[in-house]
């Protein structure tokens, strides 16, 4: 006989193990399955640290939905005794008029967010390790800060396993398909498992489970860099904020040192180097590494030393950057959660929450209608 459960999750990183705690915290029986390890780096959420911003200039309606992620970051940490979120403020630098900074200032105010307006020179001068562009202005928050994203899987699937769910590394799923009772039967390269739900949150691998999919997803790869500092004061937690950076050479993103002697810096935003997610190695982007080369040399020079590491990761973009949270065309009982276009990490305990009440009640306290399916209909 199969295992039986309420809901099984395939893929288990940022989206799937935030999900399985809140489904095992309402006593949910709920069967994790997992490709790779648990905490991988073959995804889409190493790296140490993710950004969260409350100021979201990729949409204001984002913005509840990072507001209640940042509450659940702070309540998992204190749970776990291990704090997961690090309040050391935001800032967005956009130039003037590409609404980079007008976008999250428009969200700032509607919503009623803590922010600061800045101009070039007023951010040179809080924050020496920037040479900034004349056209430059920015947006600080400092209610914003960092994930660590790497912690935070593994504090997810402790409590889950606390609360008696059941997680399978280095499991992964071959095949589902329905049952005549309206659940599903899924068949990994261990067993035979059956749920009357299933929450496909598998990232860049999405579309070898819902084909239907693939036509609005394109895997592009990211390269990390840490950098030794020429002047390392500059980027302490306690006097640099998180960052991203609109250059000529692209979007880029940055934290403070933490966790790692390098100062992590992302290259450009959404640049487009499509990836094979089945390839078994992660080599960096030579390209991406030269443009993150080319950011420090111009705009952050304070960083601009040897570099220390690079590691390759994966956004899964649609069309319109949004994401993908709704059940799947024809079959009710399976939810999809991904892909999440580069900026989903932020929200992945919010987004876990709103698995487990989509699982169990069919609705989300979350309005959701931004991320359905239908917009590509």
């Amino acid at each position: 006989m199969p295992g039986t459960y309420d809901v099984i999750v395939v893929g288990v990183g940022g989206m799937g193990s935030a999900a399985c705690y809140q489904l095992a915290k309402r006593g949910v029986r709920v069967l994790g399955l997992e490709k790779f390890e648990i905490g991988h780096a073959m995804g889409s959420s190493h790296g140490l640290t993710r950004i969260l911003r409350l100021a979201y200039f990729q949409g204001e309606a984002y913005v509840p939905l990072v507001q209640r992620a940042r509450e659940l970051w702070l309540e998992t940490g204190r749970i776990t005794g291990e704090p997961l979120f690090y309040e050391v403020g935001a800032l967005d630098i956009g130039h003037q008029g590409s609404g980079v900074v007008e976008d999250g200032l428009a969200a700032s105010e509607k919503h009623g967010l803590a922010h600061e307006l800045l101009d070039r020179r007023t951010i040179e001068e809080r924050y020496p390790a920037f040479t900034l562009d004349a056209s430059h202005i920015g947006l600080y928050q400092p209610q914003s800060g960092f994930v660590a994203s790497e912690r935070a899987i593994l504090a997810h699937v402790t409590l889950a396993l606390y609360h008696g769910a059941e997680i399978h590394g280095c499991e992964p799923m071959l095949d589902w398909e329905p049952t005549a009772n309206g659940g599903v039967k899924v068949t990994s390269d261990r067993g035979v498992y059956e749920a009357g739900r299933l929450i496909l949150s598998p990232g860049a691998w999405i579309g070898d489970f819902a084909p239907g999919l693939k036509a609005s997803t394109e895997v592009v790869r990211q390269t990390l860099g840490w950098f030794s500092p020429v002047r390392p004061t500059l980027f302490d937690m306690a006097r640099f904020p998180v960052f991203t950076l609109e250059a000529s050479e692209g979007h880029f993103y940055g934290f403070p040192l933490w966790q790692h002697p390098g100062f992590k810096l992302g290259s450009p935003h959404f640049s487009g180097e499509p990836y094979d997610p089945h390839l078994p190695d992660r080599q960096p982007s030579v390209q991406q590494r030269d443009l993150l080369r080319a950011c420090l040399a111009k705009h952050i020079p304070a960083a601009d030393g040897d570099l220390l590491g690079l590691k390759a990761c994966m956004y899964t973009m649609t069309p319109d950057e949004h994401f993908i949270i709704d059940t799947l065309p024809g079959f009710e009982q399976v939810i999809v959660a991904s892909p999440c276009s580069g900026h989903g990490y932020k929200f992945a305990s919010a987004i876990g929450e709103a698995l487990a009440e989509l699982a169990i009640a069919g609705h989300s306290r979350f309005d959701l209608g931004m991320f359905s399916l239908r917009r590509f209909a």
